[in-house]
């Protein structure tokens, strides 16, 4: 059994239908806590480092052989959750990350603010100690407001406009900083790779899971 945290419930039926889609028989348990991001928006991710212990304890202790943050705000202090747990616990962004980080060029774009420090340190994180890609970190303005009034196509149509607003010359690569901006990388007309983290994450997660 796979172990799922996320901070908002519409990213269930995404991990399950790429689950049913390229992982038939993953057992997934999916953890959902909207208050978790709400309140590391306020008081910083460390504000509830102590919360995510305790519910990926109880994920173990039901049998997860991994976890899977889903959630780029958190992802940092979930990952750091791991050592008493004796399971592995990823984050759906880093696989993303990693290959962000071979680019030379890197614009990051993100819905709520509180994820774009997080993914920059996890590209460079993940850069190794080069010197890294020039990263480029926007906020898509209004998009966030969409989202919790539960305007799903008005959120990606700004991601969206977000995304092609970015000009070609100035970015090898755009990151997706949040998972729930997935599916905007396939409505966009820029001929820059647009990389998002559902994919990646779950299958790095699936093969940990397997272990």
């Amino acid at each position: 059994m796979l172990a799922l945290l996320h901070t908002s419930p519409v990213h269930v039926p995404v991990f399950d239908g790429l689950r049913d889609a390229e992982h038939p028989g993953l057992v997934l348990r999916h953890l959902v806590s909207e208050e978790l991001l709400a309140r590391a928006r306020e008081g910083g991710p460390e504000a509830v480092a102590q919360d995510v212990v305790r519910l990926l304890r109880g994920a173990v202790a039901e049998g997860a052989r991994a976890v899977l943050c889903t959630c780029s705000t958190i992802g940092g202090v979930t990952e750091a959750a791991a050592g008493p747990l004796g399971v592995p616990v990823l984050r759906v962004d880093r696989p993303m990350a990693a290959r962000a980080a071979q680019a030379r060029r890197v614009t990051v774009l993100a819905a709520v603010e509180s994820t774009l420090g997080p993914t920059v340190e996890l590209i460079r994180e993940e850069a190794a100690g080069a010197a890294g890609p020039r990263i480029d970190a926007r906020l898509v303005d209004g998009a966030w407001r969409r989202f919790e009034a539960g305007d799903r196509e008005g959120y990606l149509a700004a991601v969206v406009a977000a995304v092609d607003a970015v000009p070609e010359d100035e970015a090898d690569v755009i990151v997706l900083a949040q998972a729930s901006m997935a599916d905007a990388a396939t409505r966009v007309t820029t001929r820059l790779p647009v990389l998002a983290s559902p994919r990646s994450g779950l299958a790095a997660a699936a093969e940990a899971a397997r272990r």
